[in-house]
């Protein structure tokens, strides 16, 4: 046990001291980091809110990271095509791929009519949202209509709308196989609900996964760095590899959100420390 303790320790120290060096890896396409898994580890896009594109990319590249989940304060819900590819011309030049938007919030037919098309224009074919639930049925006849995947976002008991796991599977469990969750792992033990027991019970509809860890399992419980809570990240890895998850891993970090390069670094280090460290 203590071998496997200071094997994890020693692999998480080289990743986060050493993140900004070019290592030699397989590559899933030129310049794009490979961490040997079906799952990608990704970044979302709310965790920039405070920085805009370039600064983004540029503390994307710091760490590695080469998906995004986009937010709509990077690239607006009316943009238009040309500014749509201008926006894709940074991502390609920062080898950042977007790999689904939002989260959006949707509270009316016309919004989610909104997003959907943005989605088309974007060019991506998961949405993260959070739907009222009266518009639930509309979203479940667009996405059979565009044939894109949607995964709700979990907020814990900040908010009654979708406070868990469990909560959003008991909304969409009727409804068409591409209705998901967006599993939150911070915010779903806030909600006092097992993430690592929710990803083996919903795997078939879990389309997205946000990374974050917290300081207690209750509304009091904080955000903080992915080793630094009380989630038990390598029983996740693991289970992750269980499944057979093939979607992304985002980083959302929401501590110290204006100055967050440091925990940005500290979090993608530590997970993939843990990610070397249990295979």
């Amino acid at each position: 046990m203590r071998t496997w303790i200071f094997k994890t320790l020693a692999i998480v120290c080289v990743h986060i001291f050493f993140l900004n060096i070019t290592v030699q890896a397989q590559t899933t396409k030129e310049g794009y980091k490979d961490d040997g898994e079906l799952f990608k580890v990704a970044m979302a896009g709310y965790t920039f809110v405070n920085f805009d594109l370039d600064e983004t990319l540029k503390m994307m590249q710091e760490v590695e990271v080469n998906y995004l989940c986009i937010k709509d304060f990077h690239l607006p819900l009316n943009s238009t095509d040309e500014q749509i590819a201008e926006f894709h011309k940074k991502l390609a030049a920062a080898n950042v791929e977007g790999y689904a938007v939002g989260p959006i919030y949707m509270n009316s037919k016309e919004e989610v009519d909104r997003a959907f098309e943005y989605a088309k224009r974007v060019g991506v074919t998961l949405i993260v949202g959070v739907p009222a639930h009266e518009v639930l049925p509309y979203v479940n006849e667009k996405v059979k209509e565009y044939n894109f995947r949607y995964a709700i976002h979990l907020h814990g008991p900040d908010i009654k709308l979708y406070p868990h796991a469990t909560d959003i599977y008991n909304h969409i469990k009727d409804l068409d196989p591409r209705m998901g969750i967006c599993l939150d792992i911070g915010h779903n033990k806030r909600a006092g609900h097992d993430p690592i027991a929710d990803l083996k019970k919903y795997k078939d509809r879990i389309f997205d996964i946000h990374m974050k860890n917290t300081t207690a399992a209750s509304k009091e419980g904080r955000s903080s760095e992915i080793g630094r809570g009380i989630v038990d990240i390598p029983a996740f890895v693991r289970m992750l590899r269980e499944v057979k998850y093939s979607g992304a891993c985002s980083l959302e970090y929401e501590k110290n959100m204006k100055d967050p390069r440091s925990g940005i670094g500290q979090s993608i280090g530590y997970f993939r420390g843990v990610i070397d460290a249990t295979k």
